[in-house]
């Protein structure tokens, strides 16, 4: 009886973690670096009001994969990557399952893929068992894609339902480390394209080591995702508001800076001590 249990306990802590994946997108050129397969996993605690995914909420749906089979499918596709492209895991929010990111991302490392995590950091805290997953987890990341939603604690809940200490925290983190990242804004009318938010942004991110910061994006708000709102019987918070005009997307890029980081067009991944 008692070689039996050991035996269970063995078979059991072999079983393979298994990842809830919302879809793939297998040649993914804006998901990163160079061209890359893109895993979006499902799952997210903030409500952004502009989330255009919102099928992606829910924790503990979607398509179940193992890290091993998602490089088997991204394997057929790695002839289009060349020197800078490879996987990336987005979301929902990627971080509400580290465990498979971890997972994915040390056999991806180990067969010399490049790595690239988007998310928003929401998840992120210093408190363990997270934090001693997420410092193994930047050990083999190549580049983070952080998504910025305001500068500003207050508007940032009022925006998604949460804070953002942790969040800059996280990225506070990424610099400290000398975590490659990209920084991303999305510029929504009456939401977050306000002067003062943007040029207070643009401060934030220019503290950032510049070797750390390769790329800042600005995104233009868009409603593709309004008619998932109706199907799904969700309401839009957002009804009425169109995407910004160029002038104001032209406006948030220099007010941020955006043409000051350039380090993205010769990056390269490099080996994770």
């Amino acid at each position: 009886m008692e070689n039996k249990q050991v035996s269970t306990t063995q078979t059991a802590a072999k079983e393979p973690l298994i990842g809830y994946v919302h879809s793939i997108e297998t040649f993914g050129s804006v998901d990163g670096p160079g061209i890359r397969y893109v895993a979006f996993l499902q799952g997210c605690h903030m409500r952004c009001q502009y989330c255009h995914n919102p099928d992606t909420w829910k924790l503990n749906v979607g398509d179940q994969m193992t890290a091993d089979e998602i490089l088997e499918d991204a394997a057929k596709y790695r002839a289009f990557w060349g020197k800078t492209g490879g996987i990336t895991v987005s979301g929902g929010e990627s971080l509400v399952q580290i465990d498979f990111i971890l997972d994915l991302f040390e056999k991806a490392k180990a067969m010399n893929i490049s790595t690239c995590l988007d998310t928003s950091g929401q998840p992120f805290t210093r408190e363990q068992p997270f934090f001693d997953k997420f410092e193994r987890l930047m050990k083999v990341t190549d580049i983070s894609l952080v998504d910025i939603k305001h500068i500003d604690s207050a508007k940032h809940k009022q925006l998604t339902q949460y804070g953002n200490e942790n969040i800059l925290d996280m990225i506070q983190y990424m610099a400290q480390h000398h975590d490659d990242m990209w920084i991303r804004h999305v510029l929504v009318p009456q939401r977050t394209d306000y002067d003062d938010d943007l040029k207070k942004l643009g401060d934030y991110i220019a503290k950032i080591p510049n070797d750390v910061v390769q790329k800042v994006e600005v995104l233009p708000y868009h409603t593709l995702g309004v008619k998932k709102y109706h199907e799904m019987k969700i309401k839009y918070r957002l009804e009425g508001i169109e995407s910004p005009t160029q002038d104001r997307v032209a406006n948030a890029e220099k007010l941020l800076h955006t043409a000051d980081y350039n380090g993205y067009k010769t990056w390269m991944p490099l080996p994770k001590l």
